[in-house]
């Protein structure tokens, strides 16, 4: 929870303000009952967010924050910020979800910057070339990629997903460990290349490489599908298995997998064998 006069964030049941002294029963409790939101870095109802995503290729998202207003993001994903904002950064959910986040690609810490003053400009730059994409999870929770999450507002929940069945866990292309995005407001993802966005119908189905989705509707089906044909083994340069999204919901793909782009450059560095 956080002051609304000052914007410090604090613990459950403080009564005063520890920075600015602040009835804080007074104002009323951020959030609400749900348990969920109530683990993630701050909780409450969220506001509309002003943001800017610039860059063409090489993208950043500038966020400017309201006095009070919050955005948390991994340790050290901050790129620059004015100086009316403050960084607090803690192992949000204990150690175990912690945990979580590091399986899923994230770091064990996270950091939340809030803004003590009005207009206080944040700006968090993606990890690799490709685009970024803002998501608002309030209608159906959102399972992405590892290393996806940048950034989101206070009232999201960045948990891990388990994919279900052997074949999506070892042949879906992202292991058995995903990102699962909840809550409400506004969660920003990074996307390797360019972005594609899809809205399946029920039933429909979509196959994919492995590596191209970066992000999908908790309502969509996410699987792995043998390829069909010794020929289309042996010669199609698909590999084994492709991965099948199946609707009713969103999907977000993307044209390239950073990895299978470190692979392809990997033999022309310096040192490596031809």
């Amino acid at each position: 929870m956080f002051c609304k006069n000052c914007g410090k964030q604090l613990n459950e049941g403080t009564r005063f303000c520890t920075s600015c002294g602040a009835n804080v029963s007074d104002q009323g409790r951020l959030g609400g009952g749900n348990p969920e939101t109530q683990a993630s870095p701050a909780s409450g109802v969220p506001s509309e967010l002003n943001y800017k995503i610039f860059g063409d290729n090489l993208p950043a998202v500038s966020i400017r924050l309201g006095a009070g207003e919050s955005i948390y993001t991994q340790a050290g994903g901050m790129t620059w910020m004015d100086s009316g904002i403050v960084m607090e950064t803690n192992m949000t959910g204990g150690f175990m979800k912690g945990l979580g986040r590091m399986l899923s690609g994230e770091s064990l810490f996270m950091a939340t910057y809030t803004a003590r003053i009005p207009d206080q400009e944040i700006v968090i730059a993606s990890s690799f070339p490709g685009h970024i994409v803002a998501i608002d999870v309030a209608p159906c929770p959102i399972i992405a990629q590892k290393k996806a999450f940048l950034c989101a507002q206070p009232s999201t929940v960045l948990g891990t997903y388990v994919a279900r069945g052997l074949k999506a866990g070892f042949f879906g292309g992202e292991g058995f460990i995903l990102q699962r995005i909840s809550g409400s407001g506004l969660v920003f993802l990074e996307i390797d290349g360019s972005m594609v966005e899809r809205e399946l119908a029920p039933g429909e189905t979509i196959k994919v490489d492995t590596g191209n989705v970066a992000a999908f509707e908790e309502t969509v089906q996410y699987q792995a599908e043998m390829v069909k044909g010794f020929k289309n083994i042996l010669f199609g340069g698909e590999g084994l298995f492709l991965t099948t999204l199946t609707g009713p919901g969103k999907v977000w793909l993307q044209t390239m997998s950073i990895s299978e782009f470190a692979k392809n450059i990997l033999p022309f560095m310096p040192g490596s064998k031809q």
